[in-house]
């Protein structure tokens, strides 16, 4: 048996000529449509010199060709690497040294600057259009799937650091469709479903969760290239489900459409990548009638755990776990503690870093650094990081690597980054920071340098400037003062 995930996709269309995909512009896409392009980019690929088990960097917009790009890569049995299109040159110049991929795919305007002779480059925009779908042209459409094991791997994300340097999970073909074949089931998708997706696809929400599910059960997707409160509210009567983030539900309890009746088509709306409030859960459920189904998951294990499908979704909590999937807290008598996951969605480990990942793991659970608890019926709660990382607007920040950039900068003492509550993005990355001595930097030249050296949603969205930082005995700065002197800052600026 041919466990590589495309073949389960494949395997999976109800029909071929089913709609697959429909984009903002109209287009249209059938299952076999975006199959064969995925054939023919195979061909492509392996033209290029690609074999099993290569890596394929991808920093590229969303489009249906992207889509087709990561079919086709897990089709050769090569693993995808996908990049968030915010990276600056310099944060992808470590990407690409420490996975060393066969191929880069990016946008034509930055193939200059990434290109290096090392690996080859070819293009792909927005628009389905550049030197990779250029080549295709001459490529047939069927491609043999190649045969992968379980434990083979498929993709790996990079995630940020405690020390600042990224860690490259790395998920098998059996990390990847264990799950999806978790949440077809929990979540009740069939081919009768439409997605409205308007997640990026560098992202395990938008690529793994969102995409896979949908293609392991036939669904379709109303494929949007980023969050557009209009154009979704445009397009509800014609869904079945939303998977979004905490940002997209703020946003749409603030238009002025938004009532029982139009959404009586949804059947699910999912919440995932950041906390939502129980003030956006209980502000929705009034709105539309719909309980937001919150869930839990991480860059390296997928989805864990989810509130039920049927059944009270509790306001604060992530539900209870995932078939297969077992989480333990590492406390005393029921009580807060580590978060540690064990099943088959967990990840096999970071690339290249065996120390980092043996560290990681205890008795075969992975320690996730999260904090959390059980209540009395099972229902698991998120209720802080040990590892003082910032989730805004879904994706991962560790302070570490923005500290050391300000740090840097002249006129800065010194830094301690930090997230606090923000009603769109769950969590504002927000710089408190000492000035030298007779300095008078500002927040806005402060700004301006970090511009340039960091992706956008790593940068503070306000800078907040002190005297001194607050230390315990040992002189380790006490971040737990700052989020609890500054927990409302957000809030009062509305």
């Amino acid at each position: 048996m041919n466990d590589n995930i495309f073949q389960h996709f494949f395997d999976a269309k109800k029909n071929a000529a089913n709609h697959f995909v429909e984009t903002e512009l109209g287009e249209h896409f059938t299952y076999d449509g975006i199959f064969n392009l995925s054939g023919q980019i195979a061909n492509v690929l392996i033209a290029e010199g690609l074999k099993p088990d290569d890596r394929v960097a991808a920093q590229v917009e969303k489009s249906v060709a992207a889509l087709a790009l990561y079919l086709a890569v897990v089709r050769c049995g090569a693993i995808f690497l996908p990049l968030n299109t915010a990276y600056t040159d310099t944060e992808m110049d470590y990407f690409l040294g420490d996975a060393e991929p066969r191929i880069l795919i990016c946008d034509p305007a930055r193939a200059a600057n990434l290109s290096n002779g090392i690996y080859k480059t070819l293009t792909l925009s927005a628009n389905n259009s550049g030197s990779l779908i250029d080549s295709t042209k001459l490529q047939p459409s069927s491609f043999a799937t190649v045969h992968r094991n379980m434990d083979d791997l498929a993709a790996i994300l990079y995630t940020s650091g405690t020390t600042g340097k990224s860690k490259g999970a790395m998920l098998s073909h059996g990390n990847l469709l264990s799950n999806a074949k978790s949440l077809v089931k929990i979540w009740r998708f069939t081919a009768d479903d439409v997605l409205i997706h308007a997640l990026p696809t560098y992202h395990t929400h938008g690529l793994f969760v969102a995409t896979n599910t949908i293609m392991l059960a036939g669904a379709s997707m109303l494929y949007l290239p980023k969050f557009d409160a209009d154009l979704i509210m445009k397009l509800i009567p014609r869904a079945t489900t939303l998977m979004g983030v905490p940002t997209f539900y703020t946003r749409l309890l603030s238009h002025p459409h938004l009532n029982r009746e139009h959404v009586a088509n949804m059947r699910v709306f999912i919440s995932g990548s950041a906390p939502l409030l129980a003030e956006t859960h209980k502000e929705w459920s009034d709105k539309t009638g719909h309980a937001i189904l919150e869930r839990y998951g991480m860059t390296e294990t997928n989805m864990n755990s989810s509130n039920p499908y049927d059944g009270e979704r509790v306001a604060g909590s992530v539900g209870f776990p995932l078939p297969d999937v077992d989480i333990r807290i590492d406390s005393e008598a029921g009580g807060i503690g580590v978060i540690e996951i064990k099943g088959p969605n967990v990840f096999k480990g970071y690339w290249r870093m065996p120390e980092k990942t043996a560290a990681e793991f205890r008795d075969g659970y992975f320690i996730s650094g999260d904090l959390g608890r059980f209540d009395d019926r099972g229902y698991l709660h998120i209720v802080g990081r040990s590892k003082d990382l910032v989730i805004t607007g879904g994706f991962n920040v560790y302070p570490i690597e923005i500290e050391n950039e300000i740090d840097g900068i002249d006129g800065v003492l010194e830094s301690a980054v930090i997230g606090l509550p923000h009603r769109d993005f769950g969590e504002g990355v927000t710089a408190v920071v000492v000035r030298k001595p007779h300095s008078a930097i500002s927040e806005a030249e402060i700004k301006s340098q970090l511009d340039v050296r960091l992706a956008k949603f790593k940068q503070p969205k306000a800078i907040i400037f002190v005297t001194e930082l607050p230390r315990n005995a040992m002189g380790k700065v006490q971040k737990n003062v700052l989020r609890k002197t500054y927990d409302t800052y957000y809030a009062a600026a509305v």
